[in-house]
This record gives C-alpha cells, sequence and structure tokens, in this order.
C-alpha cells in the first residue's frame, strides 16, 4: 500500500502535470494508504496556519516591482551606466553584463526575469560589437543567478517563510555571496577577454560617466532603498516590498516607458505567478503536514546518526540533493519540497541557518545553471536562438567556477554570516 502514492507521484511527473498538483494529489492519496484519513479534517487549518506567515505578503509585491522594471526602461540607462564604467576594459560588454546583473538582482531577484531582460537587450548588443552569440549567452547565463541571492530574494523570502529564519537576517547574508559570485565572474571575463581577444580596451565607445550616473540614478537608488530600509530596521520586507511598487512604477514614469498597458500586464504577471506560488504552497503544506504526522525529519536524523555522516559528509550530500533538484525543479518548489525534510537535521547538527539559506539559494540557482534541464539556460537558448548544447559548452567554465565558490561558501560560513553577525541580526 505504501507504493501506491509514489506509484502516482512518477506517473503524474511523466504525465508533465504541474508539481503542486501531483504533489498534493499523491499526498492526499498516501493520507488514505496510510490509514491517516482522520488528520485530513485539520487539513484546511493546517495549510492556512502555514500560509498565513506576514513574509509571503512581499512575494508578490516584489514580484510586481520587478515586472514594472522590467517594463519601465531600466534595462537600457542600467546598461549605459554599467558600461560608462567597465566599457573602457578588455572584455568590457561582458563585465558590464555582469554589473547589470548585479543592479537587476536589487531589483527583481529572480534569476529567469533578469535572463529573459538582459537576453533579449545585452546579447545582441555583444554580438554586434563582435563576440560570439554563444559566449555572449553563457555570461548572461552566468551573472543571472546573481539575482535570488542578492537581495531582494524571492528564493529566501520563501526559506524565511517556511523555516521560521529571520527574512532580514538572509537578507543581509546573501549581499556578500552575490557580490563575490560577481568578482569572480568578472575574473573569468577577463581571462577569457584576453585569451580569445574579446573587443574593448581603448578607443571603446564609451558614454560619458556623469551623464549615464544622472540618467541610472532613479533606478540605482531603488535597490538602495529596499535594502536600507530592511537593514536597518526602517521597514519590513514586506513594507519596503509596497515602497518598491511605488518606486518602480515612478522610475517607469520619469523614464517615460511605463505606460497604462504595461502596468495592467505587470499586475496580470504578477496574479499569475502569484497563484502559481501559493498553489505549489498548499501542496507542500499538505506534504508537511503528512511528514510531521509520519516523524520523518526524525527518523531522517536518527538515519543521519545510525549512519555515521559527519556534518561535513552531510553537508556534502544536501548540497548535492539541492544542486540536483535545481537542474530539474522549480526552484520555489524545491525549496518547499525539500527544505521541511532536509534542513532541520543540519540545523540540529549545528549548522546554521541563515548559512544555510545562503547555501540552499545558491544551489538551486547554479542549478538552473547545469545541464541537462537547466532552467535558465532552456529560456536563453529559447530567447536568444541558439542551440542548447552549444550554450551548455560556453557556460562550462563560468558553471566550474560558480561551484568552487559553492565549496568555498559551504566551508566557510563566515563569509555569508560576517555582515549578519555585524548588523545583529545573527549570533
Amino acid at each position: 500500500m505504501a507504493a501506491i502514492p509514489f506509484i502516482f507521484l512518477i506517473v503524474a511527473m511523466l504525465s508533465g502535470s504541474a508539481i503542486a498538483y501531483f504533489v498534493g494529489s499523491a499526498t492526499v492519496i498516501a493520507f488514505f494508504t496510510e490509514d491517516h484519513m482522520r488528520y485530513l479534517a485539520a487539513l484546511p487549518q493546517r495549510v492556512m496556519g502555514q500560509l498565513d506567515v506576514f513574509a509571503f505578503l512581499a512575494m508578490p509585491l516584489f514580484i510586481l516591482t520587478g515586472e514594472l522594471m522590467n517594463r519601465g526602461g531600466v534595462t537600457e540607462a542600467l546598461i549605459r551606466f554599467s558600461m560608462s564604467m567597465l566599457g573602457r576594459f578588455k572584455g568590457g560588454l561582458g563585465h558590464v553584463n555582469i554589473l547589470t546583473s548585479v543592479f537587476f538582482a536589487g531589483v527583481s531577484g529572480s534569476a529567469s526575469a533578469d535572463a529573459a531582460a538582459l537576453g533579449n537587450t545585452l546579447v545582441p548588443v555583444m554580438e554586434k560589437q563582435g563576440y560570439r552569440r554563444d559566449y555572449a549567452t553563457a555570461i548572461t547565463a552566468a551573472s543571472a543567478i546573481i539575482g535570488p541571492i542578492i537581495p531582494p530574494s524571492i528564493i529566501l523570502i520563501f526559506y524565511g517563510a517556511l523555516l521560521n529564519t529571520s527574512v532580514v537576517a538572509l537578507f543581509a547574508a546573501g549581499i556578500v555571496p552575490g557580490l563575490l559570485l560577481a568578482a569572480v565572474l568578472m575574473v573569468v571575463n577577463g581571462i577569457m577577454a584576453h585569451r580569445h581577444d574579446h573587443p574593448g580596451g581603448r578607443g571603446a565607445d564609451i558614454p560619458a560617466f556623469f551623464p549615464s550616473l544622472f540618467a541610472a540614478l532613479p533606478a540605482l537608488s531603488l535597490p538602495v532603498v529596499i535594502l536600507s530600509g530592511i537593514l536597518f530596521g526602517v521597514m519590513t520586507p514586506a513594507e519596503a516590498a509596497g515602497v518598491a511598487v511605488i518606486a518602480a512604477a515612478l522610475v517607469g514614469v520619469i523614464y517615460r516607458q511605463l505606460k497604462l498597458r504595461d502596468l495592467i500586464e505587470a499586475i496580470n504577471r504578477t496574479v499569475i505567478l502569484s497563484g502559481a506560488v501559493f498553489i505549489i504552497l498548499v501542496a507542500i503544506a499538505t506534504f508537511g503536514y503528512l511528514t510531521s504526522i509520519e516523524q520523518i525529519p526524525q527518523k531522517m536524523a536518527a538515519l543521519i546518526g545510525d549512519v555515521g555522516l559527519s556534518v561535513t559528509g552531510y553537508m556534502i550530500v544536501l548540497n548535492l540533493i539541492f544542486l540536483g533538484a535545481g537542474m530539474i525543479m522549480d526552484v520555489k518548489a524545491a525549496v518547499a519540497l525539500l527544505g521541511p525534510l532536509l534542513i532541520p537535521p543540519a540545523i540540529q547538527m549545528g549548522v546554521d541557518p541563515t548559512h544555510m539559506g545562503i547555501l540552499v539559494g545558491f544551489n538551486l540557482t547554479v542549478g538552473l545553471l547545469t545541464p541537462p534541464l537547466g532552467g535558465v539556460l532552456l529560456i536563453l537558448s529559447t530567447v536568444v536562438d541558439i542551440g542548447y548544447w552549444r550554450l551548455v559548452r560556453a557556460v562550462i567554465p563560468f558553471l566550474v567556477v560558480e561551484l568552487i565558490l559553492l565549496g568555498v561558501l559551504i566551508y566557510v560560513p563566515d563569509i555569508s554570516l560576517a555582515l549578519p553577525r555585524y548588523l545583529g541580526l545573527v549570533n
């Protein structure tokens, strides 16, 4: 009888059903096969209790912020400002690509959104300047995963709400790893630029710094408002998200690119994405209720003790699981499905939950860049019209250094925790 839910789950997955449907339905079947029908009466209350988390309010608002910024003319302003700073270096447009992703990260918090936006704008410009299409697309994919690490990050909001971890501390913990990732990618781009004689350097057409800075100030002010308000305790993440929506709309008006039709499309897109997210949350809350009845987290912790895995050993296994999940699953679904099962044993072993949140976010976003089913690769191969496996070959150098950086973050938790400790957000 216990095998029936798993068989149903596999069949539903192979049929192409949405994850919320096959996880939720398989879980309900498991309630019957495991003789837990009496607990179903309390299921609605449990589900609503898990969804009634104030931090979740920030998620649709940050999604709307990103949608407004993507439609409001921000991309061109950020690209010109980045070009004014880095365009004079060899491979300057590659550096501009990375820096623009850093700026976008402070707005959308979504790798997929950043990849789609920059794939439509920067890749054609880089190709026109003499870069190979596969390289331009690869560096766009590699830098897009900065988005979910530097706050505001939808993944970190998700993690904090599900695992009762301070979202403010998670936001603070993501800043240094995100900037470090950008620096590492710039080093790789610089090496590749000299090896393959990429365009840039002296003689390049560089926008004037101060005019491009003034033009970009409205866009640049938004991440500053969001982060300073959250980190210094002026606003909660949800309040900051509300301010960000208003600011994003004003920025679009200032750039004279945000029309009423764009606003309506942004709201419609936000409603669709938010609905999809909360359907997943309902399914995962149902699954979490079953795991608590079956005491699966406690059994997993006991199993780890019986096997004799050290903290380091378990962390390696845990990170490999999340890396694999990022390749084949929706990122938010992976956090919701695997987090409550796999992370509590790590915390019991002494791993800081804030540090664990950064590792989970980093793992899952690197998974978006990993074949055979990396989500960012699939998006860009479609947007840019490039062969998928050609893009995979081009992205390998960036993927390797990102995996190395992930290993460093695992073994040196102070990289993530230094800033939140300084701000008094963690012990």
